[in-house]
């Protein structure tokens, strides 16, 4: 016998009709994004702000949104072999991965800055990275290691030659041709190894002279356990060769379209970033070439690396601001207790931390992009600015990333629990660039041997920070005791962590201080800065302007 419900039926099929808010879209994404639209201006990009703008139009549109969603919801798929048997090891992918990898390389966001000799191309290319990967981190691997690659490539002059044109052509061609044959290339890397991550002493992969080839022609051979975006046209492997650990550049097809030596395992089965194909490769007298000094392999894929871990950086930033521009736009649609959720005091403090830790970690990756490209120009003080701003920042902006989506798909309660909210995805996405090039340790550790090696980067970066000094009192403390502890005992390895959080967080506060308003950068300084610092989030000193830090975060602006 069926129950009838308890109350009217009129208000019984109100309640079950009772729509959700309605998805995020159709803003200009750049436009809602105030501390981001600013940084492009003042780190240098201010004359590229109308292409940024356009492209902020795009991915904020629904079409392009679903596109995430559906590069997710058929994953890639190994192909073993053609149709005539023949071994292809190729990689077929949802229709939306091929659209979405378009859009964002001829809009810029891989290899193309290195082409444009203008200031400003590789800051606005970071406004852009930042933008697309809000729909889809996936395809930001195989964007960050191309962008990047570009300096490693420079070390051997003749494959410069051959591949910078490629990877900087601002062209998508994903056909499964040789690259000599291709209008546009990508370019990965094949580092990790069954024995170790970071540790690649104990690296099994071989690099033999190539019979009969030039001079620097070898054969490489080995496992390599995790090679992401393995669709690529080359990648760069670390190898022994009879003078130590070396770097090669490997094409994954010969002249003839087949593979050379490259043999697909299996594709990983990710926690998250499962569009982006990731696989056990083994290597059998793949043909390369090397790069670099041999014996010093190691030193010559930090050229790349330096520009990943940026773009690890830029990826934690990315799902940090749509964590933050998600929660609010919940927010303001949802009645809870008869009120918006937006105007109820703990929930407001709650997104208003969000949005100091969004603005924060965005100030931070913009200035470091400014710093790489005068960098790369040849500007010494920016190089060693961020030799140690880069590791400070990978380590603590990335370490921050999962804590904030998990508080962020929190806001949205239960439906921030299902694949039909994006913070779900994204917070599968969130560990996953602290992980990447080089886990938090490593970056700590980094941060003590470049501080060691070059005490010049650690002046270079306490002087960036005290730009700051005598405009806020927490601040001013902040850099006394980082001072103090410096020009003490050596800091030991133990200890390293808790220095480049330090570190990190005052480098960000002293970027509001400076940049921001007085209701953020008072709020952070109070938060982040000194003992306690670094609580749940939402646990706001009292006295925190909240209506006005929200105001600027608002993704409806």
């Amino acid at each position: 016998m069926a129950i009838a419900p308890a109350i009217s039926g009129d208000s019984f099929q109100a309640a079950v009709a009772a729509p959700l808010p309605p998805a995020r879209s159709g803003d200009n994404v750049l436009d809602g994004d105030l501390a981001l639209l600013e940084g492009l201006r003042r780190e240098g990009g201010a004359d590229r702000e109308d292409g940024v703008r356009e492209f902020g139009e795009i991915v904020g549109r629904l079409d392009w949104i679903e596109r995430g969603f559906a590069a997710n919801e058929r994953t890639p798929e190994h192909v073993s072999y053609d149709r005539a048997g023949a071994r292809v090891d190729s990689i077929s992918f949802d229709p939306s991965w091929h659209e979405l990898l378009g859009l964002a390389v001829e809009n810029g966001v891989a290899g193309a800055p290195w082409a444009d000799p203008r200031p400003g191309a590789h800051v606005a290319r970071a406004a852009r990275f930042l933008l697309v990967a809000q729909i889809e981190a996936g395809i930001t691997c195989p964007l960050a290691m191309t962008y990047s690659c570009v300096p490693a490539l420079r070390l051997e002059p003749g494959l410069a030659a051959d591949w910078e044109p490629l990877v900087s052509s601002g062209v998508y061609d994903p056909r499964e041709l040789p690259a000599s044959q291709k209008n546009g290339a990508l370019i990965g890397m094949a580092l990790t190894e069954r024995s170790g991550g970071s540790d690649v002493a104990g690296s099994g992969t071989v690099a033999v002279p190539a019979p009969g080839g030039d001079e620097g022609e070898v054969l490489v051979s080995g496992g390599k356990w995790f090679v992401s975006a393995v669709q690529s046209d080359a990648f760069f492997a670390l190898a022994q060769t009879d003078q130590g650990m070396s770097l090669a550049l490997v094409p994954r097809l010969d002249e003839d379209g087949r593979p050379n030596g490259f043999h697909l395992d299996r594709l990983k089965p990710k926690l998250g970033n499962r569009s982006n194909p990731t696989a056990e490769v083994v290597l059998t007298n793949a043909r390369g070439r090397l790069v670099g000094e041999p014996g010093h392999g190691v030193r010559a894929i930090m050229a790349m690396i330096g520009g990943t871990r940026h773009d690890c950086v830029l990826g934690s930033t990315a799902v940090m601001r749509l964590g933050t521009a998600e929660a609010i736009h919940w927010a303001i649609h949802r009645q809870a207790f008869g009120a918006a959720l937006i105007d109820q005091p703990a929930m407001k403090a709650v997104l208003a931390d969000l949005a100091l830790e969004s603005e924060a970690a965005t100030a931070g990756a913009m200035r470091l992009a400014r710093a790489n490209e005068t960098a790369h120009a040849g500007d010494g003080d920016a190089e060693m600015f961020r030799r140690l701003a880069a590791p400070v920042l990978k380590y603590w902006t990335c370490k921050r990333a999962p804590q904030h989506l998990a508080e962020a798909l929190e806001c949205q309660g239960g439906f921030g629990y299902i694949e039909e909210s994006r913070l779900a995805r994204a917070y599968r996405e969130a560990p996953l660039m602290s992980v990447w090039e080089g886990s938090g340790n490593v970056q700590a550790l980094d941060v003590l041997r470049a501080w060691r090696r070059s005490p010049a980067s650690l002046d270079a970066l306490l002087s960036e920070i005290e730009l700051a000094a005598g405009a806020n009192a927490r601040l001013d403390a902040a850099i006394s005791g980082i001072r103090s502890e410096l020009a003490g005992d050596p800091v030991g390895e133990a200890a390293a962590r808790g220095l480049c959080g330090r570190l990190a967080r005052t480098l960000q506060a002293s970027l509001l201080v400076r940049h921001s308003t007085a209701a953020v950068s008072d709020a952070f300084c109070a938060a982040r800065l000194g003992e306690g610092a670094g609580g749940a989030f939402g646990d706001l000193p009292a006295g925190a302007d909240l209506d006005a830090i929200l105001e600027r975060a608002r993704p409806d602006r």
